[in-house]
């Protein structure tokens, strides 16, 4: 177990590399106090002051020895702290504390030949990261930090001495700068200044460096500067040739070729952005579909745009974080290659890999580089080659989210999505040719919707329609269509397939997060929210959690608002592929689980949202499923709202999977939902899989009410024969298993689609049958239904008197039994025949009452019918502003629903002219 112990920066413990927390401010405090004094004893007086000064805790002893047992429980075997001598020692090899290690680097280098010494105390150099002790502040602390900064002054003055003297000059102008800034007075920084840069070719820089150091010696001091910087000053003036300046190493030029490109306009102005308003790295990284979005060739294509802004060259490198045949590339040999490609000798290149990126940092100090770090997989690849110089501008790519690089580094952060469609037809007419795209647009619709705007995806089928140059595209398209992902890998060629490209992703995950991976792309739906998936991996919330924040950094997964994940359609086509690898039952029973979850969930929002209807029940769900708790009818139809196009996924997958019941649930627990909100080809849809699957369910009432609400779907899509099919089929059913509540709620069916059809005496005898039978059944709002129906027929007969008294009984039952939808309805009736009678403002005054109670319970499909109808209202009193405003909203409505006729209908009485109120 490899430990390290810093205190040349913030105070640390590292073991094997990671960061160990050490606890607050104090006991970091009491950890740097043992090791500037490791291995000789602390008595606890000293430690007392040294940590607390004169405002000693209470029990302050005490507080002391428990801040050494929780150090003694954090460090590893290679540490301890011990009490002796009355106080306590950290036993510890000073190799491992960076303080120590420092000092003994300088000492041995104090008996080292030029070159030795220099790879020493740049190595000593290397170890610091700030200034000692950062962070912290006390009395003693703050004159040890000093000290200490005298020692690495001293230091780093000699480091440049034998630097100087070996050639070094072009990395030392920036950090001689910073230290002459920082130490106006001191004449041997000053020289050593002057010299690298009158070798740097900087010679009238040079001479204004010593100007500046006399003026302030004058003025401050009083006096000139010393004989041996005078003597410097005078060489320099005298061009002396012993002074002259070495060759330069050519600036390198490493990244590869530009990618053919296009797109990304967005993505690039933001990158322009971002490397202005930064001088940290920037990570780009995909979104919802990892590898082959393009990471890489965005980054590659800004950098050549804007090569004049690296004069000093551009350093690239390939990390491997993802791929086929190597392993990560260690950091070290990341550095030992930009190293070389910096032009260091090799007998130079110390061999600790702190000292190894201190001297990269040292070469590009000061220099506009650009320094592209392609395909990281970890932080601790990437923190290595960070430029600590301004000037530098760093790229990162990966699929992982390194939120460490983001955290401590302030890395800034650029997600890729997929290509829009005319991005994603741009790429293919620059691979394909503008002649081929632009004459079948058709096809290359269907291509860029079939690979869901990925790049790698797309440019695959490119070369793979552009290999086949005779073979329309719609061809190309159809075989895509039927082949899938399959058509998308190429076995001999990894890097040339979408599959082996994706599978890369998974090397890094563990076994439960590659299974809740499999099990991410089984499940049915376009997203999943976190209830969901916990029910179908059976984690518990918190691992379940961690599993989707793992595939999230991954780039495998997307968390959109609301906490739902979604994948790419093309990830989560290979996710699918990946079950294959786990045990039948396992994924088998995911799905059960999961299926089970919406089931329940949904039934339970249906009875809130539709709290006296009689809902056949489907039995438990599967173990350990705990469907999600809904508080309200408000949060119940917000559920369904989010969920509908995975309700109707489930539904399908039921289907496909042989679970009838869940199949037949699943269309009763729908049915609120759509009609409420006019979803009316959804309802036969729904409907129509549930009456395939009765015919394998016990209870006979499941077929009956299927063919009852396919026939009320169908009517109201104006599909009369249809309807009739299935009404005449569910009353037939009703009637043979004498099931009177059956035939009462069909019977109200009836009537409702022979009033679509105009047969409204048709209608009120349905609607008439249906009361009498339902006052013998004893359901009084179901009762209300059929008084409120057999009222609103009468009315559009002219029978208004039978028709108020009617809709008035059914609004006292709705009233007495709480039921607001009904109690619309009925005031909707109501507005209708007060404005078909005269009384056009108790007309409108019924209809805004219906309108409030619609519009809070969501019911969108009424609210058009009922806006259409006070618009009316308002025409006939003279108002024309408040019948348009209606007829507008009642029209956006119908034509959100689909609903062409009302709308074509509202569109023409907006185009009449209304009388203005007299």
């Amino acid at each position: 177990m490899a430990i390290e112990l810093r205190v040349l920066g913030q105070v640390e413990l590292r073991i094997d590399g990671r960061l160990v927390e050490v606890g607050h401010a104090r006991q970091r405090c009491v950890l740097a106090v043992l090791l500037v004094e490791a291995n000789r004893v602390v008595t606890v007086e000293q430690l007392l002051d040294r940590v607390w000064g004169d405002r000693l805790p209470y029990k302050a002893r005490r507080v002391a020895s428990n801040y050494a047992s929780r150090l003694r429980r954090v460090l590893a075997g290679e540490a301890s702290i011990v009490r002796q001598g009355g106080g306590y020692v950290l036993r510890v090899d000073p190799e491992v504390v960076d303080l120590h290690r420092f000092r003994m680097l300088v000492e041995q280098a104090r008996g080292s030949d030029d070159e030795r010494a220099l790879a020493l105390l740049e190595e000593a150099a290397g170890l610091w990261r700030g200034e000692a002790f950062e962070g912290l502040d006390t009395p003693w602390i703050t004159a040890v930090r000093e000290g200490l900064a005298r020692e690495r002054f001293a230091v780093d003055v000699d480091r440049v001495d034998l630097a100087l003297a070996r050639g070094r000059h072009a990395e030392l102008c920036a950090e001689l700068a910073e230290r002459a800034d920082a130490h106006p007075l001191d004449e041997r920084v000053a020289g050593q200044l002057m010299l690298a840069l009158y070798r740097n070719g900087r010679q009238a820089e040079a001479f204004l460096r010593f100007e500046s150091i006399r003026a302030r010696l004058a003025d401050e001091v009083g006096a000139d500067p010393g004989p041996e910087l005078r003597e410097l000053h005078r060489r320099i003036l005298d061009t002396d040739p012993v002074l002259g300046p070495t060759a330069m190493v050519d600036a390198p030029q490493q990244l590869p070729a530009p990618p053919v490109f296009t797109g990304r306009a967005a993505e690039l102005m933001l990158l322009d952005e971002t490397l202005a308003a930064t001088a940290g790295p920037v990570l780009i990284s995909a979104i919802g579909g990892t590898g082959g979005i393009g990471k890489t060739w965005l980054a590659l294509a800004w950098a050549h745009r804007h090569l004049d802004r690296f004069p000093d060259g551009q350093l690239f490198v390939d990390l491997h974080g993802f791929s086929p045949t190597q392993e990560p590339m260690a950091p070290a040999v990341a550095v030992r290659g930009f190293l070389d490609a910096l032009g260091v000798d090799p007998g130079r290149v110390p061999a600790d890999l702190d000292a190894q990126a201190a001297l990269y940092r040292s070469l590009v100090a000061g220099k506009r580089i650009l320094v592209m770090l392609d395909n990281a997989a970890t932080a601790e690849q990437v923190v290595p080659l960070l430029p600590g110089s301004p000037t530098c501008t760093v790229l990162v790519t990966g699929r992982a989210l390194l939120p460490s690089l983001i955290d401590r580094h302030g890395a800034r952060h650029l997600r890729l999505d997929v290509l829009d469609r005319a991005e994603a037809s741009a790429l293919l007419a620059a691979r394909l040719g503008a002649n081929r795209v632009a004459a079948e647009p058709d096809a290359v619709d269907d291509l860029v919707e079939l690979c869901g705007g990925h790049p790698l995806a797309l440019s695959i089928t490119a070369r793979d329609a552009a290999t086949r140059p005779g073979l329309p595209l719609a061809e190309v398209a159809a075989e895509l269509r039927e082949l899938g992902l399959e058509m998308l890998d190429h076995g001999s060629d990894p890097a040339a397939s979408l599959p082996a490209v994706l599978s890369w992703s998974l090397r890094r995950l563990t076994d439960e997060h590659r299974t809740v991976f499999g099990l991410l792309g089984i499940a049915p739906g376009p997203d999943i929210s976190l209830p969901a998936a916990i029910s179908l991996t059976d984690l518990p919330p918190a691992r379940a959690r961690k599993a989707l924040s793992a595939l999230e950094e991954a780039s495998l997964l997307e968390r959109r608002p609301g906490g739902r994940y979604v994948m790419h359609d093309l990830v989560r086509a290979y996710a699918a592929t990946t079950v294959d690898d786990l045990p039948a039952d396992v994924w088998k029973t995911a799905l059960t689980r999961v299926m089970d979850f919406h089931l329940h969930t949904a039934l339970a929002a249906a009875r809130l949202l539709e709290p006296h209807r009689q809902l056949l029940q489907p039995g438990s769900p599967a173990p350990d499923v705990h469907p999600l708790p809904l508080p309200d009818s408000a949060a119940a139809m917000a559920w369904m709202q989010a969920e509908h196009p995975t309700l109707l996924a489930t539904q399908r997958a039921a289907v496909a999977h042989g679970r009838h019941h869940v199949v037949w649930h699943l269309a009763q627990a729908l049915d609120a939902l759509h009609f409420r909100r006019g979803r009316l080809r959804d309802a036969v849809t729904t409907w129509q899989a549930a009456l395939d699957a009765a015919v394998h369910l016990p209870d006979p009432a499941t077929r009956i009410r299927a063919h009852r609400l396919l026939g009320r779907a169908h009517a109201q899509l104006g599909q009369h024969e249809e309807s009739s099919r299935h009404l005449d089929q569910a009353l037939a059913l009703a009637v043979r298993d004498h099931n009177a509540v059956e035939q009462a709620y069909t019977h109200l069916v009836l009537a409702s689609a022979g009033e679509q059809r105009g047969d409204y005496r048709q209608a009120l005898d349905h609607a008439r049958h249906a009361l009498a039978l339902l006052r013998t059944l004893g359901l009084p709002v179901w009762e209300a239904v059929a008084l409120n129906a057999v009222g609103w027929l009468a009315a559009r007969l002219g029978d208004f008197d039978t028709a108020r008294d009617q809709c008035h009984a059914a609004l006292v039952l709705y009233r007495r039994h709480h039921d607001r939808g009904g109690e619309a309805a009925t005031l909707d009736s109501l507005g209708f025949i007060a404005d078909h009678t005269g009384d056009h403002r108790r007309a409108v005054d019924h209809y805004h009452q219906a309108l409030a109670l619609l519009r809070t319970l969501g019911h969108t499909y009424d609210v058009a019918d009922t806006l259409d109808k006070l618009g009316h209202a308002h025409s006939a009193l003279g108002q024309p502003d408040q019948a348009r405003a209606a007829w507008k909203e009642a029209l956006e409505l119908y034509r959100e629903q689909g609903r062409s006729t009302d709308a074509e209908r509202v569109h023409q009485q907006l185009d009449a002219p209304v009388a203005p109120e007299r």
